[in-house]
């Protein structure tokens, strides 16, 4: 889950250390392992307006979006965070992001920095920088003794396949995942339809995300098929398992939090953890009738798949109209 704060103005918020050491005992004490993600080049926004001078471009709807990939400085200041990360953080692993990067890099075409290191590096386009950054922040990584972890934007940057773990993310780019299986790595599948869990779940509801008026309903995250992804047996080894991604700019607090989450993350649990031979949705949903006295014991404000009007839809604020496109 990625924490996001949709009022770019409001005071600055972290964690401190001894939060963060908290924070990995509880999840812990209940066999949760946490993995950061220090995303780069982008969604880099909130950190440079705190350090702007490693900021490498932005447009108006995204602001200061990327690092500057052009200045050595960037590589050094970049590394301290992550072993601090390291440091915080027993997983050794370590996600770097690479997503989405497209949204703030049209000022590297005339960023004298970037041109410059194009020229040294002989680089033909802006891409091309994106993926020499990268593989300069994955050598931090590895030297870290950390596994690297990227978005799917990154199937063709030449990174170490027996180091690298890709997340497959873009629903209607199948062909990344076939890139991925094809150039052998280790893939982590969660795909926007159905496995966003900031997209609502009933075609009622209106708040949160749809694409193309297509949402996320319980049913499809019971149903997901990680082997109907790929083309051949053996890569179904190349499948790390599922995962299911939940962007909490919509997500004012706790009620909203397990509105989003409950029961499709039931769900997941039964989609990643059962066979497709032994599913059974009527089977789940009886069982899940049972399982919802528990969301009630612990006061959660969960969706009810059967009572629709138990829990109306907590409403949020949001700046993107509610079907559309990333």
């Amino acid at each position: 889950m990625c924490i996001r704060d949709s009022n770019e103005n409001a005071p600055a918020k972290y964690y401190s250390q001894e939060d963060i050491k908290d924070i990995i005992a509880y999840a812990a004490e209940r066999f949760i392992e946490i993995i950061p993600e220090i995303d780069m080049p982008g969604h880099a926004t909130a950190a440079n307006r705190a350090y702007p001078e490693y900021s490498g471009g932005g447009t108006p709807e995204h602001p200061e979006f990327t690092f500057n990939p052009g200045l050595e400085k960037t590589y050094g200041y970049l590394t301290d965070i992550l072993k601090e990360t390291s440091v915080l953080f027993p997983s050794q692993m370590v996600h770097l992001g690479g997503d989405e990067v497209s949204f703030g890099n049209e000022k590297w075409k005339t960023n004298p920095e970037i041109i410059s290191l194009m020229k040294a590096k002989n680089l033909k386009d802006v891409k091309e920088v994106e993926d020499y950054f990268m593989k300069r922040m994955a050598d931090s990584v590895f030297r870290l003794n950390s596994k690297l972890l990227v978005w799917d934007e990154m199937a063709n940057a030449g990174l170490p396949i027996d180091k690298t773990i890709m997340f497959w993310w873009r629903h209607d780019q199948p062909k990344q995942l076939r890139t991925l299986m094809e150039n052998g790595y280790r893939t982590v599948l969660c795909p926007r339809l159905p496995l966003y869990f900031d997209f609502v779940q009933d075609s009622t509801h209106r708040y949160g995300r749809k694409w193309n008026k297509l949402y996320s309903p319980m049913e499809d995250v019971y149903n997901f098929n990680a082997a109907g992804f790929v083309g051949k047996a053996e890569e179904l080894n190349l499948i790390e398992g599922i995962q299911a991604n939940l962007w909490t700019e919509t997500v004012p607090d706790q009620m909203r939090l397990d509105f989003l989450l409950f029961p499709r993350l039931a769900a997941l649990a039964e989609s990643a953890w059962t066979k497709q031979k032994n599913k059974n949705l009527e089977a789940f949903k009886f069982r899940l009738k049972s399982h919802i006295n528990l969301y009630n014991q612990a006061g959660l404000y969960y969706y009810d798949p059967f009572q629709s009007g138990q829990h109306p839809e907590t409403p949020v604020k949001r700046k993107k109209p509610l079907n559309y496109k990333d």
